[in-house]
């Protein structure tokens, strides 16, 4: 018997997750999935959809709906994270004062990535010691922004905990879109911190054709991105998006400034899932979820978890503790890399070295995230602030002041210590 909890189960995501368990149940025989979620309405309309799904594809697991965190975690074997903290209204937040400071505003980075970290991180914590006591072989599975640094929270603390992002696996669903083949025959050669990768190669049925994409794609996959395609052709790498706000800051500013946020165009989604949810003739996610982000989440977390319960050893690519595959890193750092999956957790995959313009960055963002974590865990206002000046999106005294200020306003009900 299988018993896997989704922590945030209420999310207008779900039904996305459920799906996936449906379509791929050989994969992941799955006899009982429970949905915990404080807000008891969401779970109404995200469970009673979840159910129809099931019965729709013919699974024959149950799925049960519970605002009681003890229960739902209570001998599983395996626990999703997905939650967030303060909803989408601290999103939306995250997104509007950084850039009254002329930063970045984003919900995982820069200033409004290390608002979500304060928030979510000791909530995780109390989630995860819960785990532990209910069964401590369960694997956490984390899919919380920002990954990189909750995941790390997570092992410090001794937890059985993975990280996982689908970045990758959008990248090679993309890739495979470009080249006219399987997902599933690409293989990425992908590096960094979660939010700051790269895909330095690309097997197709285990040989490399990396120069081949690049030559024939290099344009296609610029645009995409919204980089600079004389960039990815000199370095030979297929960076992740996230990294426009690095090297294309200001005009993403700009852009954020004229455009309405990410986060009104996601509670303004959201509004109209729950309506559709709410229709007891919907036994299929709606086309509609596509625009609500975290494409392909499903199919990476079923594989992840049938690998880590069936100790499969295949390759993926999950957030793990760095223990010498970047050298340049601290061993409990986290990075974002290919890993074997095994029943006793990932194993990195060696990596060739990584070349200064990336690794400096790299190294950069990883001192953040560990003053990041140590904020997080301990609060104060200095912390905070310290955080902010190592960020390479700040970096200034006067503007590390204002953000921490503004942020400290803004969260100040999630912070124990404010």
């Amino acid at each position: 018997m299988t018993k896997l909890t989704v922590v945030g189960g209420g999310s207008t995501y779900t039904p996305e997750l459920i799906d996936g368990f449906a379509r791929l149940r050989d994969t992941l025989p799955v006899d009982e999935l429970v949905l915990m979620d404080p807000d008891a309405e969401r779970l109404r309309l995200v469970g009673g959809l979840a159910r129809r799904i099931f019965a729709h594809q013919g699974h024959p697991g149950t799925i049960t709906t519970t605002q009681d965190l003890d229960a739902a975690v209570d001998g599983a074997d395996a626990v999703l994270l997905q939650l967030r903290v303060g909803g989408q209204a601290a999103r939306a937040q995250d997104e509007a004062w950084p850039l009254e400071c002329g930063c970045v505003g984003q919900e995982t980075t820069g200033a409004g990535g290390l608002a979500k970290a304060l928030r979510t991180v000791p909530v995780v914590l109390d989630i995860a010691e819960r785990v532990r006591r209910a069964n401590p072989d369960a694997w956490i599975v984390d899919f919380t922004n920002p990954v990189g640094i909750v995941t790390r929270a997570l092992l410090t603390a001794g937890h059985r905990a993975v990280g996982l992002c689908n970045v990758a696996i959008g990248v090679q669903r993309n890739v495979a879109g470009l080249l006219g083949v399987e997902p599933k025959r690409i293989a990425l050669d992908h590096v960094g911190l979660n939010h700051l990768t790269w895909v330095r190669g690309v097997r197709l049925d285990g040989e490399q054709i990396a120069d081949r994409l690049l030559d024939e794609h290099a344009d296609r996959i610029a645009e995409d991105l919204h980089l600079d395609a004389g960039y990815i052709r000199r370095h030979r790498v297929v960076p992740s998006y996230y990294l426009r706000y690095y090297y294309e800051h200001d005009a993403v500013v700009r852009e954020m400034r004229g455009a309405e946020s990410r986060a009104q165009k996601v509670a303004a989604i959201e509004r109209e899932l729950l309506e559709m949810y709410a229709d007891p003739a919907l036994t299929e996610k709606p086309k509609l979820l596509e625009q609500r982000g975290g494409a392909y989440y499903s199919e990476a977390a079923v594989a992840l978890v049938a690998s880590l319960l069936g100790d499969s050893g295949d390759e993926q690519v999950v957030n793990v503790r760095n223990d010498g595959t970047l050298p340049f890193l601290p061993d409990d750092a986290v990075v974002e890399v290919p890993a074997r999956i095994t029943a006793g957790g990932p194993v990195p995959l060696p990596q060739a070295p990584v070349e200064p313009l990336h690794s400096g960055l790299i190294a950069h963002v990883t001192g953040y995230e560990y003053l990041a974590l140590d904020a997080a865990l301990r609060g104060g206002r200095e912390r905070v602030y310290d955080a902010l000046l190592a960020h390479p999106l700040v970096g200034q005294f006067e503007l590390a002041e204002q953000l921490t200020d503004r942020l400290i306003a803004h969260n100040e009900q999630h912070l124990g210590w404010a």
